[in-house]
């Protein structure tokens, strides 16, 4: 591997959710980040069983280590949230295994300095309320409910642990395992529909500051000019592809 210059990124972490049929996945994505960042450490968010062996190989060869969180089933995506409630004022960055970069994108993030990054996504009303939350039905049980500032996939995003509590999550999230949620009908499946929800809410009644910038993309969708051999050359621009 080519290691760069050493750099210190803007990161103290890196999370990556991993599960038992991620594996290869989560190799890709491993790969991806060492490439770029050969010493940032990087931390498995299990959210149930590993494939056998992957945690001592990616140890190994990788230095990645598991993250400190509490065992258990966690159901879909909702481990990614445990970061929230680590060391106040730890700076990371959440990956779903079936992410990958394609440059040096925390160098590109240098320059903020919001507690919160999240991808610029734009959406149709209607898609809005289909994948994340329908905030006019939300009203019903929450009167301070409003249209979304913003919407993100939860799959890659920047946050500060210690800016929010399990509480914040509390009248909408079973702290259970697996986690569940109270009203299932308004938000969308996993962590992703209450995440942007909760996160819309402290934007906008308390002032927490998030950035939104276009981080993402899709295969099929503003991947044009991007290849494994300009990827290679470090000559590609600094994204994480999100295969999905």
């Amino acid at each position: 591997m080519n290691n760069p210059e050493k750099r210190q990124p803007i990161v103290d972490c890196i999370y990556i959710a991993a599960s038992e049929l991620d594996a290869r996945f989560t190799r890709i994505c491993i790969a991806s980040v060492r490439y770029f960042y050969p010493e940032v450490p990087i931390r498995l968010l299990s959210g149930g069983r590993l494939q056998r062996g992957l945690a001592a190989e990616l140890r190994q060869y990788w230095g990645v280590r598991i993250a400190d969180v509490p065992a258990g089933d966690y159901g879909w995506g909702y481990v990614k949230l445990e970061p929230l409630f680590g060391p106040p004022g730890e700076r990371f960055l959440i990956l779903d295994s079936d992410t990958a970069l394609t440059g040096s994108i925390l160098d590109e993030w240098k320059d903020c300095d919001a507690p919160f990054l999240v991808d610029n996504e734009q959406y149709s009303e209607s898609n809005i309320r289909a994948r994340y939350y329908d905030w006019r039905k939300v009203v019903e049980i929450d009167p301070e409910a409003r249209p979304p500032l913003f919407v993100f996939n939860s799959g890659q995003w920047l946050g500060t642990a210690g800016m929010l509590t399990r509480e914040d999550f509390g009248p909408w999230l079973e702290w259970t395992f697996p986690r569940r949620l109270r009203h299932p009908e308004y938000f969308f499946p996993g962590d992703q529909g209450i995440l942007n929800y909760v996160l819309n809410q402290k934007a906008m009644l308390d002032g927490l500051r998030i950035e939104c910038r276009k981080i993402m993309r899709w295969p099929g969708h503003g991947l044009e000019g991007l290849d494994a051999k300009i990827v290679s050359a470090r000559a590609a621009m600094p994204l994480i592809v999100h295969w999905a």
